[in-house]
């Protein structure tokens, strides 16, 4: 059964029953992509690392050398 299956199903049952309808698929994606972010950037402070620019920092590094690299 597809997840679209599906959600029509609950749609039906809650339309039988008198309850809300459930929310459609995908309409939370969005959301969760930000408390993810949010969730890694807090775990980053609390292990004493940069919130934010790691991923430009381990580029720049990279590209350009860093400590214990040699420069391309």
């Amino acid at each position: 059964m597809s997840i679209t299956q599906q959600y029509i199903l609950d749609s039906y049952r809650s339309s039988q029953h008198g309850e809300a309808a459930p929310p459609a698929p995908g309409s939370h994606d969005w959301e969760t992509a930000r408390e993810v972010r949010d969730y890694r950037r807090f775990r980053a402070v609390m292990a004493g690392r940069p919130a934010h620019g790691r991923l430009l920092g381990a580029l720049g590094r990279w590209l350009h050398g860093g400590p214990g690299r040699p420069a391309r």
